[in-house]
């Protein structure tokens, strides 16, 4: 099936029923037993002991053995913890968003690791009317993008098989796109130049945490008439300062 960037809208039964069910315990603030839940829900008890034990599986739901009923389990607290960590990001990032795009006069991007991509988080578009357009939620080709290669040099994991040329400048080779990733991570931030898309020009720079884990990645991308090499450099340090303000403000 080819990729079109957005979700499907088809839902899947059995994770509407386990999403009801987490639902639930979470309104309950408490412990809930099967039949309680199955009042609540509308699901047979049955179907709810098996997702149920399947859930405890994962554990995002706790059995109390000493009362035979069911809570939320600290799977949920990690879920939620990751989440808030994103949506502190996101707020910290939003003026540095705003300021980098006004001092660049190109668009600026918040992008976080995700399982085999960087996603965008949030963006603010460049002021003037030829411009590149960001869309939250759009996933980085990660050998293709400046954010791509940020998310490479810090423990992302490459694509297998085939890297798709999406341009002439694309890199194809695994050989040359380990070279590449070394050098992001030795120098401290990534380009592409013209390599998602054409008269495309980006450069990114990671943003750690204490630990020196990746949280985000904060880029700038536009025309590359406009973000010549030169450009790229001077934004380059714009971003390496703007992403040292909000590590320390995380």
């Amino acid at each position: 099936m080819a990729r079109t960037g957005q979700p499907a809208t088809r839902q899947v039964a059995a994770v509407q029923r386990a999403i009801a069910i987490l639902g639930e315990l979470g309104n309950a603030r408490g412990e809930l037993g099967t039949n309680e839940i199955a009042r609540r829900t509308g699901i047979n008890v049955s179907t709810i002991s098996r997702i149920l034990a399947t859930l405890v599986s994962g554990g995002l739901v706790e059995h109390v053995t000493a009362t035979g009923r069911y809570r939320l389990g600290v799977g949920v607290i990690r879920l939620a913890n990751a989440a808030g960590e994103r949506l502190d990001v996101r707020s910290l990032a939003r003026p540095h968003l705003e300021e980098l795009a006004r001092q660049t006069q190109e668009t600026a991007t918040l992008s976080v690791p995700g399982g085999q991509e960087a996603v965008t988080l949030d963006y603010v578009q460049s002021p003037l009317s030829v411009r590149s357009v960001a869309e939250v939620g759009r996933a980085s080709a990660a050998h293709a993008t400046a954010v791509g290669k940020v998310f490479l040099a810090h423990g992302g994991t490459a694509p297998a098989g085939v890297l798709p040329a999406y341009t002439e400048r694309t890199i194809v080779d695994h050989e040359v796109l380990r070279a590449e990733v070394a050098r992001v991570g030795e120098r401290g931030w990534g380009q592409a130049l013209g390599e998602r898309e054409e008269d495309l020009n980006a450069v990114a720079v990671p943003l750690l945490d204490p630990a020196g884990r990746l949280v985000a990645i904060l880029g700038i991308q536009g025309p590359a008439a406009r973000l010549t090499p030169r450009a790229m450099r001077s934004a380059v340090k714009l971003l390496l300062e703007h992403a040292e303000r909000i590590s320390t403000a995380l």
